[in-house]
Order: C-alpha cells, then structure tokens, then sequence
C-alpha cells in the first residue's frame, strides 16, 4: 500500500517533471522510445494535429522492453504509427539508442544524414520524463528550440495505466535523482529543483521507493 503521505509527494514530484509546454508547430516530432506505447500515440496525434511534419522515433531495446519489443522501441513504435495511418515516408526509426543522451545524439545524426532543415523540436515523451528529456536536448542540441509534449493525463491516471503505484513511485524517484546528478556528470543542464520538491524526493527515498536509483550516487 502507498501512504497518503507518499502519494502527495509523489504528486509533487510528478508535477514539477513535466514541462507545461503548449505544443505549437515544429521543424519534426521526435518519439522517445520506451515500454509505452502511449508515447508512440501520443507522437501521432500530434502529427496529426500539424504539430510536425516529420517523425523519428528513436530507441533500442532495454532489459524491460525486451520480451514486448523484441524488434526495438523505435521499430515497433514506427509500425505503431503505420497502423494508426501515418505515412511511410512521414516517419522515420532510429533504432540504436540506449538511453536519454544517444536518443537525443543519434536522432540528430539521422536528420542530418536525410538533410532536414531542423530549427525546433516536439520532444515527446513519458509524462515523468518530460523535464529530464528536455534538459538532455538542451544540453546536446543547444542550437533548436525544444517543444516538450507526453500524453495528457493526471498523476491517477498514469497509476491506472501502469497498474502498478510502487513502480511509478519508483520511477519518479529515479528520474528526479537523475535530474539532480546528471548535470554534474555532463548530461544535461542543470535546473532549481524547489524544495518542496526536494522534501518530497527524500521522504519518498527515506519510505524505500528507491529501486530505481543509482545506488553509488544518491542525492
């Protein structure tokens, strides 16, 4: 069981790793691969909506995508878009990519190799992932204007979706840890993280929603 305690944070957390962007007009609509196939939707609809002329999905396979996705996420999710009716020619895969970083360096090779002109970026991705996904763009691909987008749902939603409320606490805790180290080590740029954020991250690590950090270098 989840506390009401834990829950709360959680919802702070949640809140303060997406951007609240209002997707507008982009050069392409970069996917970032993972077990959702949400992401993929989500990619597509807004392509629909004329947010992008262009898709790339990028991703390989990870040790939890692996047995869905044996093809690549990047691959699957590209079939994904076939079947809702994208065209072939409107979406690309960049299938080689194994984290956050290289999604973001191998995406921007492969615009490059097909000479797309690319002055900005819809950066779709997990809701949680949003904050962290931007500010490895910004720090890799500082010379576009980065977009953030991820399917439009609440904190209770997602839970429902995933089915699991401790995996997803789980994940918030990992990905706040990440945004707290990273840009130490070059990855991405550094943002304020508020305290109430802070509080709220220790509180959770303290109650043992840890089995997504990095052990060697907690925050």
């Amino acid at each position: 069981m989840v506390s009401e305690r834990a829950w709360a944070d959680a919802e702070i957390i949640w809140d303060f790793h997406q951007m609240h962007h209002e997707p507008r007009p982009c050069s392409v609509a970069v996917g970032l691969g993972s077990h959702d196939l949400g992401v993929a939707d989500t990619t597509v609809d807004l392509y629909r909506r004329g947010m992008a002329p262009l898709i790339v999905f990028t991703g390989a396979t990870s040790r939890t995508t692996q047995a869905r996705m044996p093809r690549g996420e990047a691959i699957h999710y590209r079939e994904r878009a076939l079947e809702l009716g994208v065209p072939p020619a409107a979406v690309l895969a960049e299938p080689k990519a194994t984290n956050t970083g290289e999604n973001i360096l191998f995406t921007r090779a492969i615009l490059r190799e097909k000479r797309v002109e690319v002055e900005s970026v819809l950066l779709v991705s997990k809701p949680y992932e949003e904050r962290r996904a931007y500010a490895t763009a910004r720090k890799l691909w500082p010379e576009v204007e980065i977009v953030s987008a991820s399917s439009p749902m609440t904190f209770q939603q997602y839970v429902d979706s995933i089915g699991d409320p401790r995996l997803v606490l789980d994940m918030l805790v990992g990905a706040l840890q990440r945004l707290l180290i990273y840009p130490d080590l070059g990855f991405m740029v550094a943002f304020a993280v508020p305290d109430q954020v802070l509080d709220a991250y220790r509180r959770l690590c303290a109650a043992g929603f840890t089995s997504r950090i990095q052990p060697s270098a907690v925050a």
